[in-house]
């Protein structure tokens, strides 16, 4: 029998029932989790995972990006009586740790787990996740960055009075909404969260929708859309070799 987190755990994703990567995680660490799937994938979804994993979306097809998927998932959580829930984006290979200096995948997640949640209710945290390996090139000297960004797997507190609205950049957009009016995030750099890049590498997903034909214009669209809405903070830029949006998350650091 699955082993229960304090906090209920949702997978959102489409186009992807046959590369079930986060679900996968969590199936080999023997927890339990719903992934929200739109109602013409639901019998695909239910073959891979069975009936009890799948959560079926209220609508399909809105070619706005995942952000309706992401508030019915928030909207699920509330109506069952959570105070939190975790998001995860549907295309994380593995999870890491440090150990003895080095980055070492892990498969039992319920530690990982329980460690952020832990952190938040000590800290009255309102979004908390995973760092992504990537960005953690060294061993930490703390466990958690504070007031940054938090990326694909995100542990959200129920009652913050926001929602996911953008389009493109959603998580940038939600991680401003809570920082800009006070409140509190952070990244678990113990524990990291290693996902695929949405940008080429696999199918499905924003990738069909939003994404598709890697046409330049289309991130110009993107990181605009985040400055009009944050011009305080967001500014579009080249980098990469590309064009990107760019945000100072120290800033929040200074004001707290």
């Amino acid at each position: 029998m699955a082993s229960k987190p304090i906090h209920p755990i949702y997978i959102i994703s489409k186009g992807r029932y046959d590369v079930t990567l986060t679900a996968d995680n969590f199936e080999k660490s023997n927890l339990d989790y719903l992934i929200a799937v739109e109602p013409q994938e639901k019998k695909l979804y239910e073959k891979k995972l069975g009936s009890h994993r799948v959560l079926e979306l209220p609508f399909s097809n809105l070619g706005v990006g995942s952000y309706p998927a992401r508030n019915y998932c928030w909207e699920h959580a509330i109506k069952n009586g959570n105070t939190h829930h975790w998001l995860f984006d549907d295309n994380i290979l593995f999870f890491m740790k440090w150990i003895d200096g080095k980055r070492r995948k892990i498969v039992d997640l319920n530690n990982a787990l329980k460690y952020v949640e832990q952190y938040s209710l000590k800290y009255n945290i309102d979004i908390n996740g995973f760092e992504e390996p990537n960005f953690v090139q060294k061993p930490p000297k703390k466990p958690f960055k504070n007031n940054c960004h938090v990326y694909s797997a995100m542990l959200i507190k129920n009652s913050i009075p926001y929602r996911w609205r953008l389009k493109y950049n959603e998580d940038v957009d939600l991680n401003l909404q809570v920082l800009h009016n006070g409140g509190k995030t952070a990244s678990c750099v113990y524990y990291m969260a290693n996902k695929v890049s949405t940008a080429d590498k696999m199918k499905g997903g924003n990738q069909d929708e939003l994404y598709k034909g890697n046409d330049p214009r289309k991130k110009l669209l993107k990181a605009k859309m985040l400055e009009s809405v944050w011009p305080q903070y967001a500014k579009t830029v080249i980098r990469f070799n590309r064009i990107h949006h760019f945000v100072d998350w120290k800033i929040f650091n200074k004001k707290k």
